[in-house]
């Protein structure tokens, strides 16, 4: 798809994440106009409404927004990474390896400062086992990574049942809304906004280089790619945006699946055009779902990580018939 073809669908994605942060920032137990939502982050206005606008909703749309782009664009590294578009980044370990860390630190009693710490320390973790069992002898393919991955993750799974069965009525409630996704606790988005935005100026340029890979190794090399150092940097990045993203808000699955492949569907497979525009529209995406999740069957809120699965468990059984030898 040619860049001018492109435009419009960058202004319909930038309208709707408008639409979604409006959405998000007026809707709750407490009805918001939009005058009052425009009062509270343009003119400073006070009172009840514009503190919670401010230090309540705003936060938390951040955060989805911000962990809806990491997943997007992690998955849209993962899947020229792997040269699969059913790629995930969930599959190599890195969200149960952020569950096991979390998890501990809950199980503990330990402060919300100390949760994040440990999932992002777990994700980390996770990522250098990972990446060290596949290197293994210097033969590192895709499929000795994926292999590896989902042995890890499958580890983190035991690991993560044994600490669900060892903990306390209290604090069994709030590690399965984790485990779901909860973005209620999610007050400190900027770190993980920085991550997303350095993450996307990393990469940016070398998308031409992307674009080759995803034609395959050999055309890579006959073109002067060199591909051993651009698997790690996807390899890295992609494990690092998905800590960042299951720290923010918990295990959410599925936008880092279905959002670059719908993308890639829509405008083609040129990274330098695929790249932000999945990133935009996976923070779209995930914007609409909490807020849809906090608001549909008030004044209870659903895990957002229930409703991105209700979506994408459909979406990725479609995919996996148009693609049944991926």
């Amino acid at each position: 798809m040619t860049r001018p073809a492109v435009l419009p669908i960058l202004a319909v994605l930038l309208a709707a994440s408008g639409l979604a942060f409006a959405w998000a920032l007026s809707a709750g137990d407490l009805p918001i106009g939009f005058g009052e939502v425009l009062g509270a982050l343009l003119r400073g206005d006070e009172g009840m409404a514009a503190d919670v606008v401010r230090e309540l909703r705003l936060p938390r749309a951040v955060a989805v927004f911000v962990c809806g782009g990491l997943l997007a664009l992690a998955g849209a590294l993962m899947q020229v990474l792997l040269r699969n578009p059913l790629a995930d980044p969930y599959v190599l370990g890195v969200s149960g390896g952020a569950a096991v860390g979390a998890l501990a630190a809950m199980l503990f009693g330990l402060s919300p400062w100390f949760v994040d710490a440990a999932a992002f320390g777990g994700a980390l973790l996770a990522t250098l086992l990972v990446f060290g069992l596949a290197h293994g002898d210097g033969s590192w393919t895709q499929t000795r990574l994926l292999l590896t991955g989902v042995i890890v993750a499958a580890g983190c799974g035991a690991a993560v049942t044994l600490m669900l069965s060892l903990a306390t009525d209290t604090r069994l409630k709030s590690m399965l809304f984790w485990l779901m996704g909860d973005a209620s606790g999610a007050s400190r988005p900027w770190p993980a906004l920085a991550v997303l935005v350095a993450g996307l100026v990393m990469v940016l340029p070398f998308a031409r280089d992307l674009n080759v890979l995803a034609r395959g190794e050999l055309s890579a090399l006959a073109l002067g790619v060199r591909v051993q150092r651009l698997r790690y940097l996807l390899y890295v990045l992609a494990s690092l945006l998905t800590a960042a993203a299951v720290t923010l808000v918990g295990s959410v699955g599925f936008v880092g699946l279905i959002v670059p492949h719908l993308v890639r569907f829509v405008i083609g497979n040129d990274q330098r055009l695929l790249l932000p525009t999945a990133t935009l529209a996976g923070g779209t995406l995930l914007t609409l779902a909490d807020t849809a999740a906090r608001t549909v069957m008030a004044p209870v809120q659903l895990p957002v990580g229930v409703l991105t699965a209700l979506i994408g468990v459909p979406v990725f059984l479609f995919l996996l018939s148009r693609h049944p030898r991926s």
